[in-house]
């Protein structure tokens, strides 16, 4: 592979693309240039529409979305000023997400297409976690090259992937049961901790002092497969035990404890996954790459090794749309465009 193909994402072709992400609860769109360079990125978080429920109502994040769609690609084209007129396609996301989200950018997406005469892109979410790691004003040479492996962890999602160019994906492991974003929620919600639960057990984290509990780890032997509903399950055990609610200071231990489970597992397997897959760059994506000891823990795991680690900022980690373009850049490029049939993919796989 030459070169010029390693470094797809990050060609400076002056290529600009409006991308549109509307998979779960975030409203959003950016204009991003070069599949790389993010001349405007705005979100509409549904956070305190969903925060009493504990968890993303579908009818609700829906109907969120129809009203925020046009107020938010209307502000990412001020924030693009001059950059809008020169927009040569727009990228949405076609999956996986809920329905009913998704089809207010589709649909949203398909009207700019046809009033603007703009090529439709659509984009995985997943990929679109996955090509954040692109967004930087850093040179190319300290952006990922290809072969790499990838882990995506996200609330609907936790993946690892092998690539070995910028839209080759290849499978190696993925959560047999709860995704590590949904586990932090849930056990958040037991610990009675705040929504989203992400932030809040890394918070209450930071308030252990004794830090020797220890709790499960499911390493599924022979695999890259990750589970952890086994640890969400001996969380809840441990608050039915001490009949229902757990002392401030034991929420700190086990919201610890609980981290450093999930941070272990996901570690471990991704630096085997690199080593023996012959590969020198890691890519960190998703929501749960915000979390700042994920981000510590894999960062020393990899320099260890001799790997190049590549994490997107945090505001590229959480949903965005600016990762869409990012990814939609890529796919404009290869010639992979959609029509105006595009539909909804809930369950979209990124590979097999």
């Amino acid at each position: 592979m030459s070169t010029d193909e390693r470094r797809v994402a990050s060609s400076g072709d002056g290529i600009v693309v409006l991308a549109i992400e509307s998979s779960c609860d975030e409203t959003a769109a950016a204009v991003v240039e070069d599949g790389r360079r993010v001349l405007a990125n705005v979100v509409a978080s549904q956070v305190a529409l969903h925060a009493p429920s504990g968890g993303i109502v579908p009818e609700v994040a829906a109907r969120a979305h129809l009203r925020w769609i046009v107020p938010v690609v209307e502000r990412a084209r001020d924030e693009a000023g001059a950059a809008w007129p020169r927009i040569a396609a727009v990228a949405v996301t076609e999956g996986p997400g809920l329905a009913g989200s998704l089809l207010v950018g589709i649909n949203f997406a398909k009207a700019l297409a046809v009033a603007r005469g703009w090529p439709l892109v659509p984009v995985n979410h997943l990929e679109g976690h996955i090509h954040a790691a692109w967004l930087t004003d850093e040179p190319d040479d300290r952006t990922p090259e290809f072969p790499l492996v990838a882990l995506v962890v996200s609330g609907g999602h936790t993946i690892l992937v092998e690539m070995d160019g910028p839209l080759d994906y290849r499978l190696l492991g993925r959560t047999v049961d709860d995704a590590a974003g949904e586990a932090f929620d849930k056990v958040a919600r037991l610990l009675g901790l705040a929504y989203p639960g992400g932030p809040a057990i890394m918070a209450a984290a930071g308030e252990a002092t004794d830090r020797r509990m220890v709790l499960p780890r499911a390493w599924l032997r022979g695999s890259y497969d990750f589970s952890f509903s086994g640890l969400k399950t001996a969380v809840r055990r441990m608050v039915e035990q001490d009949a229902g609610t757990l002392a401030r200071s034991l929420v700190a231990e086990v919201a610890w404890a609980f981290q450093e489970s999930v941070v272990d597992v996901l570690v471990t397997k991704t630096i085997r996954a690199a080593e023996e897959r012959g590969v020198r760059s890691v890519v960190l994506g998703g929501g749960v790459a915000a979390n700042l000891v994920l981000r510590e823990r894999l960062a020393a795991a990899a320099a260890e090794r001799g790997l190049l680690l590549h994490v997107p900022a945090p505001e590229f980690c959480t949903d965005n749309a600016a990762m869409v373009g990012a990814a939609g850049h890529a796919r404009f490029r290869a010639g992979l465009t959609g029509g105006l049939d595009l539909d909804a993919r809930p369950s979209l796989a990124l590979a097999g």
